[in-house]
């Protein structure tokens, strides 16, 4: 659809915080369409800073709307600032009218789109809006513009960064108010900026919350602590609910930046929250959210992956999209605060003893947290690819700050390797032959993922990787199978017991050439054109998962089936 390959793109992002996170996906997808293009992102101040430590992004530029940006001269030096920039695509998430005029006004030659809100002149791309947007999730909402450039399949889970320092800022924050570390922390959201019709009421806030503290603390014996978390403006609602509960608290009401709420979110045990930003944040985190809805769609806003999260009162007039609600709000008020504490039970019954809220160490997926009842995979060996399946794909991952797993993957090789496996990383590396980066630089991002694993009791059994451009023809660049050989000499694998696990179609191909069985997780992206060559070379993943820990579910599955065939045909 593109004239010719961009090689330096800007992305227009949505304006709002939740909007962002779920766009998070289209723009890994974005950089895996155009691995080599330099990528800026244009942004709101608060979604730039949602962004900042981004690995898919080269860097972010802040739309300042409201102070130089503002008015029909603030947007002439906001395109005179871009049109510096040499840009040759534009990819527009943003909907609105302004988005495609600066772009145009930039003399960005192509300009990529949704034709929405009368900006289809503006646009040299337009991409019809689905005629089920209503009813899709806005997730796959923002995946699936870009489907026309060649994205296929539906959307990985989104994903966000913080930093370790700002991790640790945050531990040192909570510390202030006399905790340990390892106290369990519960975050409430009650505030909503978009308008007090999505308010479910602060009373069952403080209940809901000083009922789970009591919950966690009786079934546990470890501290709690309620972090109640909002924007400036509702700090008298946050000291209001403070007021209300038993448990310690401490009130974060408009006292976060963007990056301290990321980071106390992701310490959070569970978020319990109206449909707002923080949720989908949380959700990024793979923190367990419990989403209160009211005049909003569910359907197109929930925290995606958890599809158990939402409470909300089936009535006539919901939803209604309306900030303030015009009769009785009986969209909230049916809703008690009994519903919500069972929900979020749930929510938190597979987390105890976990450290849940910590990034990689948490899951809202029960099958992330199940130890394994037995050593089923004894004598098995799992091969793992690296980049989309154990981590987020940017494109090329430059140092440890750049490197996060995703949510529920220290939980599900645990599994793995409780059962008996053993696991063996192998992971293509071209950007040390494209002098992207340094054998010294792989080094201290394989560091950081052994510290991120052993925080859970995982080792690796073996790292092997291929430095070499594509072009070089070497052996051991997947789907070649020079890695696995070298680990067969090294480590004695039984290649009859062994599985590959990967996000992209090199990898069915690998465990094809080797004679193992595969697994297609589909948390990175696999572009159509290669899915239509595997199918036409018969090759088939024996299993597809949407994440790691659904992959370990089908494995530990594969391998039982496979053990109850051998005793039937023995019988």
């Amino acid at each position: 659809m593109l004239k010719e390959q961009p090689r330096n793109i800007l992305l227009r992002a949505p304006n709002w915080i939740g909007d962002a996170v779920m766009c998070e996906p289209a723009l890994r997808g974005l950089r895996s369409l155009f691995p080599e293009a330099e990528v800026t992102m244009l942004a709101k101040p608060a979604v730039a800073e949602l962004f900042r430590a981004a690995p898919e992004l080269n860097r972010v530029l802040v739309y300042e709307d409201r102070g130089t940006h503002a008015g029909l001269s603030g947007k002439w030096a906001l395109a005179g600032m871009l049109r510096r920039h040499g840009f040759d695509l534009a990819v527009l998430f943003q909907n609105a009218f302004e988005a495609a005029f600066i772009a145009w006004l930039a003399g960005i030659r192509e300009r990529y789109g949704y034709a929405t809100d009368g900006r289809v002149f503006f646009l040299t791309n337009p991409v019809a809006v689905p005629a089920h947007r209503h009813s899709v999730h806005q997730v796959e909402y923002y995946w699936n513009l870009l489907k026309p450039l060649g994205l296929s399949g539906r959307a990985p889970l989104p994903t966000l960064c913080v930093t370790a320092e700002e991790g640790d800022a945050m531990d040192a924050r909570l510390a202030a108010i006399e905790r340990g570390a390892s106290d369990v922390v519960i975050g409430i959201n009650p505030g909503s900026t978009y308008g007090r019709a999505k308010r479910w009421s602060p009373e069952r806030f403080a209940e809901v919350a000083q009922r789970l503290a009591e919950q966690v603390e009786r079934d546990e014996g470890r501290a709690v602590v309620v972090a109640i978390l909002g924007a400036k403006g509702e700090e008298s609602l946050g000291q209001d609910i403070a007021s209300r509960i038993k448990a310690r608290s401490v009130v974060l009401s408009g006292a976060t930046t963007i990056r301290e709420l990321m980071a106390v979110v992701k310490r959070c045990r569970i978020l319990i929250t109206n449909d707002t930003g923080p949720m989908h944040v949380a959700a990024a985190f793979g923190v367990p959210v419990v989403a209160v809805f009211g005049p909003t769609d569910s359907r197109t806003t929930a925290p995606y992956g958890q599809g158990r999260s939402v409470v909300r009162e089936a009535v006539d007039c919901a939803p209604c999209l309306l900030r303030e609600c015009p009769i009785d709000h009986r969209c909230m008020t049916r809703i008690s605060a009994d519903r919500v504490y069972e929900v979020a039970v749930q929510q938190v019954s597979g987390l105890r003893g976990k450290g849940a809220g910590q990034g990689e160490k948490n899951s809202s997926a029960p099958h992330a947290l199940r130890l394994a009842p037995d050593r089923v995979l004894e004598g098995y060996t799992i091969f793992l690819d690296r980049d989309g399946t154990l981590n987020p794909d940017p494109g090329y991952i430059k140092s440890p700050d750049q490197f996060e797993l995703f949510p529920g993957v220290a939980e599900a090789l645990g599994r793995l390797q409780s059962s008996g496996a053993r696991l063996i990383l192998v992971t293509n590396q071209s950007g040390i032959a494209r002098g992207l980066l340094s054998r010294h630089n792989l080094e201290a991002v394989h560091r950081k993922l052994a510290d991120l694993l052993g925080r859970a009791g995982v080792t690796l059994d073996g790292i092997y990787f291929c430095p070499h451009h594509p072009d070089d023809g070497c052996r051991c660049r997947k789907p070649n199978r020079g890695m696995i050989d070298q680990a067969v000499q090294e480590r004695g694998v039984d290649l009859g017991r062994s599985y590959v696990i990967g996000d992209h179609l090199r990898d069915i191909e690998l465990a094809s050439r080797i004679g193992a069985r595969s697994v297609l997780v589909t948390t990175g992206v696999t572009r159509l054109q290669e899915v239509q060559g595997l199918t036409d070379a018969h090759l088939i993943p024996d299993g597809v998962a949407a994440s790691l820990g659904e992959a370990a579910d089908w494995l530990l599955s594969d391998v039982k089936r496979g053990a109850c065939q051998g005793l039937n045909n023995v019988g």
